[in-house]
């Protein structure tokens, strides 16, 4: 996230929803890194990683609209 680092600790330590979106892509992104490492993946582990990675961008795409609502 090529985002403000200022803006973006103040969001999470004063906005409760922010802040549980940045731990949750904290989250996928280890999630997501530890089915990358792996050489082989199910189509089990496929439709996962997939749906983190959705998780992922739609928590990743309201992090940003919180950033732009607070910063006019």
């Amino acid at each position: 996230m090529n985002l403000d680092q200022e803006v973006i600790g103040e969001l999470f330590a004063g906005d409760p929803r922010f802040r549980k979106l940045y731990e949750e892509h904290q989250i996928f992104e280890k999630q997501l890194q530890q089915l990358d490492n792996m050489t082989f993946l199910s189509d089990e582990q496929e439709v996962e990683r997939k749906k983190i990675q959705k998780m992922k961008l739609a928590g990743k795409d309201e992090m940003e609209q919180i950033i732009k609502a607070s910063n006019p």
